[in-house]
């Protein structure tokens, strides 16, 4: 029976890179969401896609000598073979680049342009290029660094058009507040409540004139439209929005929940809600922000070499073993650490030890002891009634869990149930039972129960994991039917007697541990290192923004000195801070440098810097800084500047 509809979408993916399991852990769950909706009745539409738009796009394209719109067609190939890989069901897949949606998108724009809700100004501003995000000051971290991505922010200034988003700060806030279930978790909730709504929102940069990949503003094609604003169109130009045929926009609009990254949560709680308002249709229902997957103690950085890729772990050890793993280890909506040590340790002790182990031994008594045939059940025993209920009750409580979208919390629940049949066989010892004839009928009967236990658990496991799902009815002789579909697992004896079943191969071969993790070690590094060739060093291009000029009078203004670094270290209240002792001629000068992510204190010691020796003191978290350091930076790299040839400290720049 038909419930309703229920849509879900992930984030569209920025195809920059190849995919890793932080994309993968996203998309897997929504996967398992919608899975587990069509399973239980639903009328499901499962969005995802890419957003395929803006400067780093085009500037990625063009240091590759091609074009936007070729460059990324190969990596969403790429990208479409990996969720083709990982069997996802999505039902339709966006690209920002679908005419639909481009010409949606310009309607869109051009609505609430009529409306007054887009004008026309000039921005200047903070603005972080592989984010593709406009900031305030107020709103960069210490050295006017990303609050996201943690890279150096740029000034920008050039002719733009702006959503009025302060309009509708109020009407936010209380939707924030007589709506909790907008945005999950309530960590999440709180971070935009206090630090970007109360404080205060500005009207958004919805354009741009410094690059032309992007969809053009209709009045206007010398600016293209901000590629956060075409993006979160997406998710109602898949369903039709800005076209003549609606009707999958009726059906399925408002969302019942965007899962994305907590980095992209402002995107989709702030700004995606305001344009909702300004266009007067429905918000989404939910906004679930997941936490990241980390590697060890470290965040996933190509740089680092930490990536982990889906790849060589589905080809290793299967599909579901992968999404098993993503959606067990971690509670969704905080960060999790991934290790292959404890992906093969959960593999081993869950998949091999707890659910292989038990098809694996059930199967073979049924064979054993009863020729492959499923024995009608007989004599009860004081066991039979605790199993039952365990088992019977399971569905409600994995139903619950992942409506709350904590699937650790559904997959522990179907694995309380796994780990009592195992228990059951333990406490009836049919291998016993099977040695007195006298015993048959409550041989049977254990056996029976062990047989429609696992049925009942194939069918939880389902959504997480089809493709075992479908080995274990092979195995006890089940097909897609009546005694497989979600209400059968509320209920208990559903198995005909009769059934012939069959032992197959091993679902989860137990692994040697210490052996495997140096074996996939090994085969992953390769793989990063296949897909991630080191490169030859390219003189970088570097688009230059020019300063207001200046007359030599003031330049002379500026005190720049020789100093040497001896000695160096850690602020004491912030990370990215270190506390440097320069050298310069007979004295000694403390700065405070927002370095230390490029730097290690130790590898300063003895570096030749260049001071602005002339600047006035100020306190950055508490400690006094007597001047600044000179660097280059861009996106990703910050270097100090130096001399060519040794110059005693002290010696005046000019």
């Amino acid at each position: 029976m038909k419930k309703g509809s229920y849509y879900v979408t992930t984030p569209i993916y920025y195809p920059s890179a190849k995919l890793h399991i932080g994309h993968t852990y996203t998309t897997v769950a929504a996967d398992v969401l919608a899975r587990f909706k069509r399973f239980t009745g639903y009328d499901v539409k499962f969005l995802t896609g890419t957003d395929e738009h803006g400067e780093k796009i085009q500037k990625a394209a063009e240091t590759r000598g091609m074009k936007p719109k070729e460059y990324v067609d190969e990596i969403v190939d790429g990208i479409k073979d990996v969720w083709k890989r990982m069997d996802i069901s999505y039902d339709k897949f966006i690209r920002t680049t679908d005419e639909d949606h481009v010409k949606a998108v310009q309607k869109i724009f051009q609505k609430l342009y009529d409306q007054g809700d887009i004008y026309k100004s000039e921005y200047e501003g903070w603005y972080c290029t592989p984010c593709e995000s406009f900031w305030t000051a107020s709103q960069l971290k210490e050295g006017n660094l990303c609050p996201d991505c943690n890279r150096p922010a740029h000034i920008t200034k050039e002719e733009a058009y702006f959503f009025k988003l302060s309009k509708y700060q109020d009407r936010l806030i209380k939707y924030f507040e007589e709506n909790p279930e907008i945005c999950y978790p309530e960590s999440r909730k709180n971070e935009m409540l206090n630090n970007f709504l109360k404080p205060g929102l500005e009207d958004l940069c919805v354009s741009r004139t410094t690059f032309d990949w992007g969809i053009p503003v209709p009045f206007d094609p010398k600016h293209v439209i901000y590629v956060w604003f075409d993006a979160v169109c997406n998710y109602i130009t898949a369903l039709g929005y800005g076209t003549d045929n609606l009707e999958e926009y009726n059906k399925f609009w408002p969302a019942n929940v965007h899962i994305v990254g907590k980095e992209i949560v402002r995107f989709h709680t702030i700004i995606w809600p305001a344009i909702l308002m300004a266009l007067d249709i429905p918000l989404p229902k939910m906004v679930y922000g997941h936490g990241w997957i980390m590697f060890g103690d470290d965040k996933m950085s190509k740089s680092k070499g930490n990536i982990v890729y889906p790849d060589p772990i589905i080809q290793r050890y299967g599909i579901d073993a992968l999404k098993y793993f993503l959606l067990r280890e971690f509670a969704f909506g905080q960060d999790g650490h991934y290790t292959n040590r404890v992906f093969i340790s959960r593999f081993n002790s869950d998949l091999s030890n707890d659910l292989g182990n038990l098809v694996s031994r059930t199967v073979a008594m049924v064979e054993q002891y009863n020729d492959g045939m499923l024995p009608e059940p007989g004599i009860g025993g004081e066991f039979d009634a605790d199993l039952k209920e365990i088992v019977i009750s399971a569905a409600d409580k994995v139903e619950k869990a992942i409506d709350k979208l904590q699937f650790h919390e559904g997959l522990e629940e179907i694995w309380k149930v796994i780990r009592r049949v195992n228990k059951y066989i333990d406490e009836t010892t049919p291998w016993i039972l099977a040695k007195d004839e006298n015993n048959k009928d409550r041989l049977n009967t254990v056996l029976y129960n062990l047989v429609d236990s696992i049925r009942v658990i194939s069918i939880l496991i389902k959504p997480f994991m089809e493709n075992t799902t479908e080995k274990i009815w092979e195995q006890i002789g089940l097909t897609n039917g009546e005694n497989t579909n979600w209400e059968s697992a509320s209920i208990f004896g559903k198995i005909p007697a009769g059934t012939k079943v069959k032992k197959g191969e091993l679902l989860f071969p137990r692994l040697d541990v210490e052996k495997e993790i140096k074996e996939f070690e090994k085969i992953n590094e390769e793989y990063f290192y296949t897909i991630n060739p080191p490169e030859e060093p390219a003189e970088p291009v570097v688009e230059i923004t020019p300063k207001p000029e200046i007359t030599i009078d003031e330049f002379d203004k500026l005190e720049l000195r020789v100093a040497e670094v001896i000695k160096a270290e850690k602020h004491p209240k912030a990370d990215r801070l270190l506390v440097l002792q320069l050298k310069v001629g007979t004295e000694t000068r403390q700065v405070v440098s927002g370095i230390a992510e490029y730097y290690k204190p130790e590898k300063l010691v003895g570096k030749t810097v260049i001071l602005v020796a002339n600047l006035k003191p100020v306190k950055l978290r508490g400690v006094e800084s007597q001047g600044m350091i000179l660097a280059a930076s861009n996106d990703d790299k910050l270097v100090l500047v130096g001399l060519d040839g040794k110059m005693p400290t002290g010696t005046l720049i000019s």
